[in-house]
């Protein structure tokens, strides 16, 4: 737990009760729902840059845990009394942008995306997940669980930079490519959706986020991104 999170009062799952915070819960759950949908059909397809059938069965893998994700999230959206078509609708066009602007050229890239495009968004959702109800902060974390694809990604990587001193250079700069388009998506997403502002937001309740916690949560983001490309001997 952060230390901005620290001074917050906590959620618990009675608030759901209150109509405003089911609101932003439900909202939540979409943008998440959503993204792992889109997700799924990504790393399934992405997994046509490898050059190995073993490579191509790892990718796939993680993509039908995706899939697994999605669904347990649009089962939870249902639950709460929500459509989650509907629920996922406001953000499809945010996310598909996102994946868009973040395609990849090819498999090292592909890689990239994987190990550092993803995990930004993946640390945007955890943060977030502190300002809910312990059942749904469960269930937020174990739609964003590492199923294995930042060692795989990690490690193809480093074989990449060792095989190639010019994939080094190009992998700098697709990185910081992800970290400005995941950043931009990130407020966008949140900015285009009353209910979701209105969870992450302190608008006087006592809850959410005031000024200083959301620059502090960027600012975590972006450190996070930028240790990851160390580790890989890369420039953020």
């Amino acid at each position: 737990m952060t230390d901005d999170a620290r001074d917050r009062p906590v959620r618990v799952e009675q608030d759901l009760a209150e109509p405003g915070y089911r609101r932003g819960v439900i909202a939540l759950l979409g943008v998440l729902a959503y993204g792992e949908l889109v997700g799924f059909l990504t790393i399934a397809q992405e997994a046509g840059f490898a050059s190995s059938s073993q490579d191509k069965v790892t990718l796939a893998k993680v993509a039908t845990q995706e899939f697994a994700h999605y669904e347990r999230l649009a089962t939870r959206i249902e639950e709460l009394g929500a459509d989650p078509h509907q629920t996922m609708a406001p953000f499809t066009r945010a996310v598909d942008d996102w994946h868009r602007r973040a395609t990849p050229a090819d498999w090292v890239e592909a890689l990239m995306k994987v190990y550092a495009g993803n995990s930004i968004a993946n640390d945007f959702y955890r943060e977030v997940s502190e300002l809910v109800d312990p059942e749904t902060r469960r269930l937020t974390r174990e739609a964003l669980e590492d199923a294995g694809q930042v060692e795989f990604a990690a490690g193809e990587l480093r074989r990449a930079i060792a095989a190639d001193d010019k994939v080094a250079g190009r992998l700098a700069l697709f990185g910081r490519r992800l970290i400005g388009e995941a950043l931009s998506q990130a407020q966008r997403v949140a900015a285009e959706n009353d209910d979701l502002m209105g969870l992450l937001v302190d608008t006087g309740s006592g809850y959410g986020l005031d000024l200083r916690d959301w620059m502090h949560m960027f600012t975590r983001l972006t450190d996070a991104h930028t240790a990851r490309m160390e580790a890989l001997g890369l420039s953020a």
